[in-house]
């Protein structure tokens, strides 16, 4: 029912689709009633199905939290598989530090990690399938959450744009450079925002449904893009561009994990959470620095100006 897909059903339980359509064929001759029935290319719940969701989430809920009084986790030698949702940009600067440590602490554990699905996010059924999702706080998510980690945004350009004098980006070129952005989930991004508060509507030539491609897309042109700058830092000698100070203050970028309130008291989960608690700690730290001003006049590597703006 939370899947409404009798494959991708079979998939979390590690079951066969034929397994699970014997499944579905029980329960329904159980109930009376169909439960899945198509709507074009898609199957929706029947009337019935939507009232025995909330009742078996909610019996599970209650099962699984019996069955963890006495469950032991021991990371060292478990088996567990996670399922995390993330953005890209997330997936970039965040995943490596955080398998390091699962590799020392919990070499058998399994993570597989699920882009964010525009329209699913702030949905409940989305919320009990994956283990966490780590996404910038804002949208309404049922369940917990809690910031893991901070970030903040910079420019992007090319090292060789000629708006650019002593290093710097001024608001009126920002108003008047054409704009690579990032169109992810629903509305605008923190830095989309301030912009339309200093009265700037960017002239976008191209967008991307991710961060992670545009430091390639200012490479060779004249575009300019805002970027968190973690993920500035993660493409240093990869992309020609170089990392600027925004023409205003720092707009904050906040990450939080979300979970479902039946794992809470999972020790598994838990300990999910703590280590992925300690991994942004560990990130968040380098932040303290603040970023100047870059030098673009003197540049015989193709990207100096991106560690030199840290």
């Amino acid at each position: 029912m939370e899947e409404k897909n009798v494959t991708h059903a079979g998939v979390r339980l590690c079951t066969s689709q034929s397994g699970m359509s014997g499944s579905l064929a029980r329960l329904r001759r159980h109930f009376n009633d169909e439960l899945l029935v198509r709507v074009g290319r898609e199957y929706e719940l029947t009337p019935l199905a939507e009232r025995l969701l909330p009742l078996v989430q909610a019996s599970l809920h209650k099962a699984e939290e019996a069955l963890s009084l006495t469950r032991h986790f021991d990371p060292e030698h478990s088996r567990q598989r996670f399922s995390v949702v993330m953005s890209d940009y997330v997936m970039t600067v965040f995943v490596e530090p955080l398998l390091r440590v699962i590799a020392q602490e919990a070499p058998g554990v399994r993570i597989d990690f699920h882009p964010i699905v525009d329209g699913q996010l702030e949905t409940e059924t989305h919320l009990r399938c994956h283990d966490l999702m780590i996404v910038p706080l804002g949208y309404q998510i049922p369940g917990v959450s809690e910031a893991v980690m901070h970030d903040r945004f910079v420019c992007l350009v090319d090292p060789d744009n000629p708006r650019l004098v002593d290093g710097r980006l001024g608001l009126r070129d920002l108003a008047e450079m054409p704009h690579a952005a990032c169109s992810i989930g629903r509305g605008n991004t923190p830095v989309g925002r301030q912009l339309e508060t200093l009265g700037i509507t960017p002239k976008v030539q191209v967008s991307t449904p991710g961060f992670s491609v545009l430091p390639f897309l200012v490479s060779g042109t004249d575009l300019v893009t805002l970027v968190p700058e973690r993920l500035a830092r993660r493409y240093e000698g990869f992309a020609r561009c170089v990392a600027v100070p925004t023409p205003f203050p720092d707009v904050p970028l906040v990450e939080a994990m979300h979970w479902h309130n039946n794992r809470h008291a999972d020790p598994a989960h838990r300990w999910l959470r703590e280590t992925v608690r300690k991994v942004g700690a560990s990130l968040d730290e380098p932040l303290d620095q603040e970023i100047t001003a870059v030098d673009t006049t003197h540049a015989e590597h193709p990207f100096p100006e991106l560690s030199s703006a840290f």
